[in-house]
């Protein structure tokens, strides 16, 4: 199969308001799982999970966190302005939050008609003291605007104001603002790398107890980062693939990571990815691997476009692919390996890396839904319509699977 030829309309489902999880259950390890391998699929609370991982498995979890990438602002015509904050215009994450002053962003605009030019203003009190903030729209851009914030405090990053002036993301099919126990329940317990405006879903069923019983049983555990983009709530709505254009996401990878992975390849031991995230990461690093040794990656960075596997060679092994990261990262004397990716992942893609898949229901005419179809092939209609006929909460507070390929 052609993925650029499949049409979303076979990659959709039904899917009932009552089974989206409109809020997190009080305990995380409590949800439902489904297991499904070899054509088979059973039920299983989300604490016994341990129980399913090979002992000689490395998990793979998304450390991101979530931001408070909302910000509103109010116009003196009490006209509401949202300011959503995507990505930094230029540089990293970690650059932009620990810059003081002044920083520029690329953002969705709520209201943008209304927003005539003038700047902004909002204020907003921190330890009993009032900072000024103000936000100007500098240009249009293809994924929205480009919008420089300036605040009075020299003193003061960036992402601490951020904390105090945003409010976080929930996802919009929700329909409810946020509330107070969001601020941890839409985190995983592991996060760390402020940077996402959408929660890695898979990973909120983990809990402190979960790792217990993975480290008890000897499964290895690697963390990445891909900041989670807006465009993973954007549904699919063009006839044909080829005309969908996938957003674009910033991935981070550690040396010891990588080196773990490549040990994993080479002694063909389980990789067990948490999220379509983990998932997106690790086989975009293939791809770079791929790249680097046919002379096809520019610069030191990551970039990974959506066609790119369907156009690269394919039959290089994933530890070859993997191993060319890791030198092209110790010949650059760096630690780490960061850049972008607008993977596709849909029926057609071969899977390179990952023998299992942690991941939550997804939304009908979804790249997640297409992605889930991909890994375990036409049996994501038997493993969906389990779950809506079992019970299972959807989205990103519903109940969790795991899914093994054959």
């Amino acid at each position: 199969m052609n993925p650029r030829n499949i049409s979303i309309d076979e990659f959709t489902y039904s899917l009932p308001d009552d089974k989206i999880a409109k809020h997190p259950l009080a305990e995380r390890d409590k949800s439902k799982l489904l297991a499904y391998q070899n054509g088979g699929i059973r039920d299983y609370e989300f604490s016994q999970i341990a129980n399913l991982i090979p002992t000689n498995g490395l998990l793979l979890l998304n450390n991101t966190k979530v931001i408070h990438a909302r910000i509103i602002f109010k116009k003196d015509s009490g006209t509401q302005i949202e300011i959503f904050c995507l990505n930094p215009s230029e540089g990293g994450f970690e650059n932009i939050f620990n810059t003081t002053s002044t920083c520029e962003w690329i953002c969705m605009v709520g209201n943008a008609k209304r927003w005539k030019g003038e700047t902004l203003v909002k204020d907003i009190t921190i330890a009993g003291s009032t900072i000024r903030l103000e936000a100007k729209m500098l240009a249009s851009v293809t994924d929205g605007f480009r919008i420089q914030f300036s605040w009075n405090a020299e003193s003061l990053t960036f992402g601490k104001l951020l904390m105090f002036a945003g409010v976080l993301p929930i996802p919009p099919y929700l329909n409810r603002a946020a509330e107070d126990d969001d601020e941890t329940q839409y985190q995983t317990t592991y996060s760390k790398v402020e940077g996402s405006v959408a929660a890695p879903t898979a990973g909120l069923h983990f809990t402190p107890a979960v790792f217990e019983a993975l480290k008890s049983k000897g499964v290895q555990i690697g963390e990445l980062t891909l900041h989670v983009g807006a465009g993973t709530f954007r549904p699919v709505k063009a006839a044909k693939l080829d005309q969908h254009e996938m957003h674009k996401e910033s991935i981070y990878v550690n040396l010891q990571t990588l080196r773990l992975l490549l040990d994993f390849l080479e002694k063909k031991k389980p990789i067990i990815a948490v999220g379509t995230t983990s998932l997106r990461t690790i086989e975009s690093l293939y791809w770079y691997g791929v790249k680097l040794l046919f002379n096809k990656a520019i610069g030191r960075e990551i970039e990974i476009s959506q066609w790119d596997p369907y156009d690269l060679p394919k039959d290089v092994s994933p530890a070859n692919a993997i191993e060319a990261v890791v030198l092209h990262i110790v010949e650059n004397n760096q630690q780490e390996i960061s850049g972008t990716t607008q993977l596709l992942i849909a029926p057609g893609y071969q899977i390179k890396l990952a023998n299992a898949l942690i991941t939550n229901f997804h939304q009908p005419d979804s790249t997640l839904l297409l992605l889930v179809a991909a890994f375990i092939g036409a049996d994501w209609i038997k493993v969906y319509n389990h779950a809506l006929t079992h019970d299972y909460r959807f989205l990103s507070f519903g109940d969790a699977s795991i899914l093994f390929r054959d």
